[in-house]
């Protein structure tokens, strides 16, 4: 059997700031349920499950990713739950109606395939919880004093669009990533590429009629070419 887990991975600012939150949090409270590995923030779309049907598990992706381009979402504030018995405190995501869809059809795509003894309750849940994980597992005895900190703290108002989704393996390391952008799949190493990345921002901002981002950096060139002439 094969061992997926399916995700959207953050960049950029959002994940420098949940990351150092995630340590902040851990340093101040003395917890390490969300640090044990490597801490890499992120938003969960399915599973972890397990299955040999691995070549359909990647076109039910690719057939739902297919379907989506501009697919927005807002980190908003912090919130916490008690979830299969293990208290969680979150990063709140709000999602676009576009995102809310596409989990709803990639669950409705891989439940078809994974048998459900391989799969999580939350992936049969219509009411998704979006979250992007701070603490969990050892903060039961420090729950309230970590919500009563983050409750002090400038809450984020963060818009994001979802890119990108994720496929890792039972070491959660990255398998594959399907770009919605650029509407394919990119391996490992592109994946973690700046190139690609960059690649990935451009038919971004092409799509919600913003300047590239080297388009930007002409007219700052610009700017200070004409300033040095006067």
């Amino acid at each position: 059997m094969n061992y997926y887990y399916i995700e959207y991975r953050f960049r950029g600012y959002p994940k420098r700031y949940l990351k150092s939150l995630i340590h902040e949090i851990s340093k101040k409270f003395g917890v390490k349920g969300a640090i044990k590995s490597r801490p890499v923030p992120h938003i969960t779309l399915y599973g972890p499950f397990e299955t040999n049907h691995s070549y359909t598990v990647f076109r039910a992706i690719e057939r739902v990713a297919k379907r989506y381009k501009l697919t927005p979402f807002t980190i908003d504030g912090f919130g916490s739950k008690v979830s299969n018995n293990i208290q969680v405190i979150v990063a709140k995501i709000t999602p676009s109606a576009e995102l809310i869809r596409l989990r709803i059809e990639l669950a409705k795509e891989l439940n078809r395939i994974v048998q459900s003894e391989n799969r999580q309750p939350w992936d049969d849940e219509r009411e998704y919880w979006f979250h992007s994980t701070i603490a969990m597992k050892d903060i039961d005895g420090k729950f309230d004093a970590i919500q009563k900190y983050l409750g002090k703290q400038n809450q984020p108002l963060i818009h994001q669009h979802l890119v990108r989704i994720t496929v890792l393996n039972r070491k959660r390391k990255i398998i594959s990533e399907y770009d919605l952008l650029l509407q394919r799949w990119l391996n490992r190493r592109q994946a973690l590429s700046n190139h690609w990345w960059r690649k990935t921002m451009n038919h971004l901002s092409d799509y919600r009629n913003l300047p590239r981002e080297r388009h930007s950096f002409l007219e700052r060139a610009k700017k200070v070419l004409l300033f040095w002439k006067k």
